[in-house]
């Protein structure tokens, strides 16, 4: 099957204005006539939901959590960027399309990044027109801070909780269109597979997960929006319950699959404790805006650190290595999330590690210069020049607890140490994924009337997503791209009329799944779910991980392999099909998880460079950058599924073509 972005002709500046202006349209007295289908309702879900609700359209919207409010867009922490350059720094339409294209190392989509930059604004406006409580200055004007990979402040926050916030705006919207009876919402429903029939998405069987039972749902077309595969990993920043399945039923039935790779690997999370932590705890990376990251300089203090014989308040600030201002003078530590990710892995592989598990994995994110700097500036504002200390101190901290306060009180409370008093530790984790699911500009994936949105697809970000901007795709694939491109498509099916849920094609599906649950069901193994899961993961995070070489990720193939096949002959689940079953859920999953992670590993064995999240040890210059190799790795990698054995998976190639922006190394020095 060819590829076709449909990316529309024209200046970039144009593209996607001149693309609506050219859609077809759905009259409103015909929209009631159409159902849609949406799977997730995280920040894309629940915001595509309630416009196309709000449109007139029947919509069918389905979480697997017992509220949309629940959906993982909620642990968001740092902000929502924008180009609206209220700082008057600098900031623009192209600088935030230019700054996303370069911190996805040149491996995006051009055309779907502009039209990201140039709907942002929107975004804003439309968050605070439903009430969502942006930090505003003193002045009462909204407040910006800077992210990774930026030099100018275009992100918008609510303290540390602007995931939450916003989803609370979307699911408001939602909410309303439930009330009008627009949106049917099914709560505690997951999807376990897509339903065609003559070729168009038009339906999905999903199962109740209270009672266990099957149900059948059709529409005219199916979005998804289910979010990333991060928990392939096992560890990651991702809610327990996030899961690749939906994007990956949709991939089993002919949606390519695209640069799963691509994996983010956050640089500020709580290291890990222990082998019985079921996940990550993410501290926003608002935070570096604040926060100095360092190592002892000396590997003899490091050592003393691990051991408990030295607390690092008792390291001088000469025998101090803040080694992203070190090396990247120009952003500090504000680098891009894979550039900070991978620096700290070099420093604690080298010895310098704080952390004192087996692994020596940490380093600290330090406050007390801004506590310092902050507690000066707040005294000479109040008429004092000449403070104490203990007054810089008390005011510092103030300042501190009203930018941040809630991500310290979390920190506090899960690690029992104060971090206005002590730094953080850190190390990087999994958290977001670049590849998703392949989609065309109009976001449709390569199964007509099955479209794709926030991340679960892979359009905008490359190989590495500059932070605050997930929630500003979630939110843009919703609100402002799909209205348009959904109607377009459902322009020609105003005709069609309801769509039998009693044809083969519903059946068969329906079948299909329950063979696969009585599957689990039925057999008789001796180890849980979690064992399988949990040696996956460490696969994964050994050799598809932050660094990845050939023999690496070539065993992983294999092990996975292997492992998939013990998972089949040995896993136990406990209970019945037809009831409330935990276990059930996560077996399923992992089914999925363990098919992705071998087609992760085989895409990034073919990728013979390194780029953004990205990094193969055998292509790195002398310094530990990576090295991209834009002649022949300049494409997306499209994978179709050729059965469970993700080695036999066909790549398909779309070529990157950058006619606005001028390829070059990318440098934050």
């Amino acid at each position: 099957m060819a590829l076709d972005s449909k990316i529309p002709q024209g200046h970039i500046s144009e593209k996607w204005t001149n693309h609506k202006n050219n859609l077809k349209l759905v009259a409103p007295n015909n929209r009631p006539k159409i159902d849609v289908i949406v799977v997730g309702t995280g920040l894309a879900g629940a915001s595509a939901a309630a416009s196309l609700g709000e449109m007139g359209y029947n919509v069918k919207a389905f979480c697997f959590q017992d509220s949309p409010r629940r959906a993982h867009s909620i642990a968001a922490q740092g902000g929502i960027n924008a180009a609206k350059n209220y700082q008057n720094d600098g900031d623009s339409t192209y600088r935030l399309f230019y700054d996303t294209i370069k911190g996805g190392d040149y491996r995006a989509r051009e055309a779907n990044v502009h039209r990201l930059a140039e709907v942002s604004a929107n975004i804003i406006d439309q968050c605070v027109a439903q009430g969502v409580p942006f930090a505003r200055d003193y002045g009462g004007l909204l407040d910006n801070r800077s992210f990774g990979g930026t030099q100018v402040q275009r992100t918008f926050y609510a303290a540390g909780q602007t995931g939450q916030q916003l989803l609370l705006g979307a699911y408001s919207a939602l909410s309303r269109q439930i009330g009008l009876g627009n949106v049917k919402m099914y709560n505690r429903h997951e999807m376990l597979d897509l339903v065609q029939v003559d070729g168009k998405a038009r339906g999905i069987i999903a199962r109740n997960l209270i009672t266990g039972e099957l149900e059948r749902h059709s529409a005219h077309a199916v979005i998804i929006a289910t979010g990333g595969y991060g928990n392939v990993y096992f560890l990651s920043t991702n809610a327990m319950g996030s899961n690749v399945t939906a994007a990956w039923k949709i991939h089993k039935k002919g949606a390519h699959f695209a640069n799963p790779c691509y994996v983010q690997i956050h640089p500020t999370c709580i290291p890990v404790h222990g082998t019985n932590q079921s996940k990550l705890t993410l501290m926003s990376e608002s935070l570096r805006n604040s926060g100095r990251i360092w190592v002892p300089a000396k590997i003899e203090d490091a050592e003393a650190i691990r051991a408990g014989k030295l607390k690092p308040t008792q390291i001088a600030e000469e025998d101090r290595d803040y080694y992203l201002e070190r090396r990247y003078p120009a952003f500090g530590n504000l680098v891009p999330r894979d550039v900070a990710s991978r620096a700290a892995k070099e420093r604690c592989d080298a010895g310098y590690g704080i952390e004192a598990n087996d692994t020596n994995e940490g380093v600290y994110l330090d406050f007390a210069s801004e506590i310092i700097s902050k507690g000066k500036q707040a005294a000479y504002t109040q008429g004092d020049h000449n403070p104490s200390d203990a007054k810089i101190q008390e005011l510092g901290k103030k300042w501190v607890e009203e930018k941040y306060g809630n991500l310290f009180t979390m920190y506090e409370k899960i690690t029992d140490e104060n971090p206005y008093e002590t730094p953080m530790k850190i190390y990087p984790a999994v958290h977001y994924t670049m590849g998703g699911v392949w989609v065309d500009y109009n976001l449709m994936s390569s199964i007509p009337g099955c479209f794709v949105a926030g991340e679960a697809n892979f359009s905008d970000h490359g190989a590495n997503r500059l932070g605050a901007s997930a929630l500003m795709q979630g939110l843009a694939d919703g609100y402002f791209v799909l209205p348009y491109t959904v109607s377009n498509y459902l322009a020609d099916e105003i005709r069609t009329g309801k769509i039998s849920t009693d044809s083969p094609e519903f059946v068969e599906a329906e079948n299909a799944v329950r063979q696969s649950i009585d599957q689990f069901i039925n057999n008789k193994g001796t180890k849980s779910v979690d064992y399988f899961h949990k040696k996956l993961g460490l696969i994964m995070w050994n050799k598809v991980g932050m660094a990845r070489n050939e023999k690496g990720l070539t065993e992983a193939i294999e092990e996975i392999g292997k492992l998939r096949e013990e998972f089949y002959n040995d896993v136990f689940v406990p209970g019945a099909a037809n009831e409330f079953n935990q276990e059930l859920e996560k077996a399923l999953r992992v089914a999925d998880f363990m098919e992705l992670g071998q087609l992760m590993a085989k895409d990034a064995l073919l990728r013979k460079e390194s780029c953004g999240g990205h990094f193969r040890e055998e292509y790195q210059d002398a310094e530990g950058e990576t090295l991209r190799d834009d002649e022949n790795f300049a494409y997306v990698a499209a994978w179709e599924y050729n059965g469970s054995d993700a080695s036999k998976s066909v790549l398909h190639k779309e070529e990157l073509k950058y006619e606005f922006i001028k390829i070059a190394a990318r440098n934050y020095k």
